[in-house]
C-alpha cells in the first residue's frame, strides 16, 4: 500500500478539502482525487463522501485510519532510520502534549532539539488527558509529553519529573495565607472545572480524593478558569508548572496531603520509536534537571 496515497487520504479527513490536500502536497486537485479513488479500489470499499463541509471519512474510513497512520509512520521511520545512518537526521517529529508542557519546557527543550537536528520538523498538538490518549492509540503522535496515562492506555512511559498539584483560590480568600489547603475542604468550595470527563489532573484528584465538587462553571482553558478564580467566583486546582509564568490576584496553595502527578513521555511503544522520537527522548532525559 503506497505511503503516499495513504498520506493523502489522512489529509482530506484533516482538512475535509481536497483542494486543501492538494496545495499541502504539491498535486492537482484531480490528481489527489485519482488518488484517494485508487485506495478505495486497493481496500474494496470507499473511504471518502462528500458533505456540506467538504469531505468526511465514511464509517470504514474511520476505521482504516489507526492502520493507514501505521503505513505512513513506517515510511518516515524507515527515511529516518536511513538519513540517521548517514549521519544526517531527518523526518517529522509529532508531539502531544499538555498545555503546560507546551508553554513552560519545550521551547527551551525543542530549541536545543533543532540545533542539533535541523533537519527534523517538529509538529505539536495539545491537549487534555483522554484526547492525548487517543493520540497515542491512534499513533496519531510519535509520543506524548503529559501526565502518566491510565492503565486503559497501552503505552511504555518514561518519567521525567513530579509535579504538585495547587489549589486555586481568590486573593481575598479566607484561607488563600494558609500554608496547605485541606483536600476534604474542596466540597465545601464553589469550584470551576477545566475539560470535565477528559481524563484531566482534575478529574484524577476527585477520583483518588474520593471529592465530590460544588461545580458551578466549567471552561475548556485553563487560563479562563485562573481568571475565573482571580474574579472571586470559586476556586480551583492545576498543576503547579501550569501556572508558573500567569500573574494574577490568584493564591497558589499546596493541598494537605500534598498532592502530586508524574509528568514524562509515552510513546506507543519504545521497541518501534522513530530515530527522531528517540533523539527528543534522550535529550529531554539530559535537560530534565534544568527544566523549571
Amino acid at each position: 500500500m503506497d505511503a503516499v496515497k495513504c498520506r493523502a487520504f489522512l489529509l482530506a479527513v484533516e482538512c475535509g478539502s481536497l483542494t486543501e490536500v492538494a496545495e499541502r502536497m504539491g498535486y492537482t486537485q484531480p490528481g489527489i482525487t485519482r488518488m484517494i479513488h485508487s485506495l478505495e479500489q486497493e481496500v474494496g470499499f470507499k473511504l471518502l463522501v462528500r458533505s456540506k463541509r467538504g469531505v468526511v471519512p465514511t464509517a470504514n474510513g474511520q476505521e482504516m485510519m489507526p492502520a493507514l497512520r501505521e503505513v505512513v509512520r513506517a515510511e518516515r521511520v524507515a527515511e529516518e532510520q536511513g538519513s540517521n545512518i548517514s549521519g544526517m537526521l531527518s523526518g517529522v517529529l509529532t508531539i502531544g502534549c499538555y498545555w503546560s508542557v507546551g508553554q513552560q519546557w519545550l521551547p527551551s527543550i525543542l530549541a536545543r532539539f533543532c540545533e542539533s537536528f535541523p533537519g527534523v520538523n517538529v509538529s505539536l498538538h495539545e491537549g487534555g488527558g483522554r484526547e492525548l490518549g487517543r493520540m497515542l492509540e491512534e499513533r496519531a503522535v510519535d509520543l506524548c509529553f503529559c501526565a502518566q496515562p491510565g492503565e486503559a492506555v497501552e503505552c511504555d512511559w518514561v518519567p521525567v519529573r513530579k509535579d504538585e498539584l495547587l489549589a486555586w483560590l481568590p486573593a481575598g480568600h479566607p484561607k488563600a495565607g494558609l500554608n496547605a489547603f485541606p483536600v476534604a475542604d474542596v466540597e465545601k468550595e464553589s469550584f470551576i472545572s477545566t475539560l470535565p470527563g477528559e481524563d484531566t489532573d482534575i478529574d484524577r484528584f476527585f477520583e483518588t480524593n474520593h471529592v465530590k465538587p460544588d461545580v458551578r462553571f466549567t471552561t475548556g482553558n485553563d487560563y479562563t478558569a485562573y481568571c475565573m478564580v482571580e474574579a472571586g467566583l470559586g476556586m480551583s486546582l492545576n498543576n503547579r508548572l501550569l501556572s508558573a509564568r500567569w500573574k494574577g490576584a490568584v493564591a497558589e496553595v499546596p493541598f494537605d496531603p500534598p498532592q502530586y502527578i508524574s509528568l514524562g513521555i509515552a510513546v506507543p511503544s519504545l521497541k518501534d520509536v522513530s530515530p527522531a522520537a528517540r533523539k527528543f527522548i534522550e535529550l529531554v532525559l539530559e535537560m530534565r534537571d534544568d527544566l523549571a
